[in-house]
């Protein structure tokens, strides 16, 4: 039978035996957000703009705002997905000899 003390002993000894690891976010993966980041703000800002001197009504504008905001984040995504295919590779290459 076990008891709860030889438990948090066990606990206590496997805790102990594993690193300390500290996660954090991959720099590049940080400084690519921020780029498509700053692209949303340039694409709002010339909606914006473009609202502001009377070349688009309020519908224009949402709807452009909307498609922005979509095809920011599509794009972000799609740059997602290829910086992690090849972050950490499923498939390695076997060369020949």
């Amino acid at each position: 039978k076990i008891h709860a003390n030889d438990f948090r002993t066990r606990l206590s000894h496997c805790a102990a035996s594993v690193p300390n690891i500290t996660m954090s976010f991959p720099s590049p993966l940080v400084f690519g957000t921020i780029v498509y980041l700053i692209v949303a703000v340039v694409g709002f800002a010339g909606v914006l703009m473009a609202r502001a001197t009377g070349k688009l009504s309020g519908d224009n504008a949402s709807i452009g705002n909307i498609v922005i905001s979509i095809g920011v984040f599509s794009a972000w995504l799609f740059w997602l997905c290829g910086w992690l295919h090849q972050w950490h590779p499923l498939i390695v290459p076997i060369y020949e000899e």
